[in-house]
């Protein structure tokens, strides 16, 4: 079976909260396997974590808690930072670049999360960004929510 990837919208969605933390819960609930991220979205989700918190959106109370269940997930099981060869990604993330971004209008983290999803063979991965969810169809991936 392969990965099932996603993006720091939806995970910022699932450890977070927003508008769209329902959908990514559910989500999560069907899937038959772990989640699996780069050591990318986990950057990616302290710093916007943290930014919200100095945006006053939530307390530091607040933000422990969502790390906290992060790393919960991470120790049961739920989900996965799997490793990925970065200069693998980088150059993976190049190519994404050099064929989509004058047509698509993608942003470099956005091409990172689809590059390491590429790299590390998954077959689906999640976003709330549609951009980005376009960019994963047109290299192969199921995208979804």
């Amino acid at each position: 079976m392969k990965p099932v990837f996603c993006d720091t919208s939806f995970l910022f969605a699932l450890y977070g909260s927003d508008l769209h933390t329902a959908k990514a819960l559910g989500c999560v609930r069907k899937l038959t396997q772990p989640l699996t991220l780069s050591i990318l979205n986990e950057f990616e989700l302290e710093n916007a974590l943290r930014f919200a918190g100095w945006r006053k959106l939530f307390s530091a109370a607040q933000i422990a808690l969502f790390q906290a269940a992060f790393e919960m997930d991470r120790k049961s099981g739920r989900l996965v930072v799997t490793p990925c060869n970065l200069a693998a990604v980088l150059t993976e993330a190049r190519r994404l670049s050099t064929t989509y971004t004058l047509a698509g209008g993608h942003r470099s983290f956005d091409i990172l999360h689809v590059a390491a999803a590429l790299e590390c063979g998954a077959g689906e991965f999640l976003s709330f960004d549609a951009n980005q969810r376009k960019l994963a169809q047109a290299e192969g991936l199921k995208a979804n929510p």
